[in-house]
């Protein structure tokens, strides 16, 4: 027989709500910065600050256009949240699929899902957002660019 104050066995699990309380902490931490950007329209001046990038070199950085994504995605509006980032909307998604799983993982009590890419991967990401900024600074890329404001 365990003590009062005896530490609890490994096999002893919190409670689901406790262990859910770190993925939703985490989905509220991104809701409210998200309804503000539904509800305070990027495409609108004066709401936003400009890019530092864009403002010093004026090119497109690769995430200029994610806020205007962002409300383009919260209105339903898919192909405006392509045009303004498409690198953003995959990683939304991206995202989206590790949290459901992250929920799952701490509603069933199995380990939260691990993203490692490793460096070679890490540096793939990195070109192909470079190579992203430049053509989307090209002429040619100009239907990945968002609107200027």
């Amino acid at each position: 027989m365990r003590g009062v104050n005896a530490a609890p066995t490994a096999s002893a699990r919190p409670p689901v709500l406790r262990r859910l309380g770190v993925p939703l902490a985490a989905l509220a931490a991104v809701a409210v910065p998200t309804t503000y950007i539904a509800l305070v329209d990027p495409n609108a001046p004066g709401h936003y600050p400009i890019c530092p990038f864009l403002a010093a070199t004026g090119w497109w950085c690769p995430g200029c256009g994610g806020l205007r994504c962002v409300h383009a995605l919260v209105h339903g509006d898919l192909s405006g949240a392509l045009h303004d980032n498409a690198p953003a909307v995959l990683l939304f998604a991206v995202l989206s699929v590790l949290w459901v799983r992250w929920v799952w993982a701490a509603a069933t009590g199995g380990p939260a899902p691990r993203l490692a890419l490793g460096v070679r991967r890490w540096v793939l990401v990195a070109l192909l957002l470079l190579v992203f900024t430049v053509v989307r600074n090209l002429p040619i890329g100009a239907g990945l660019a968002p609107p200027l404001v």
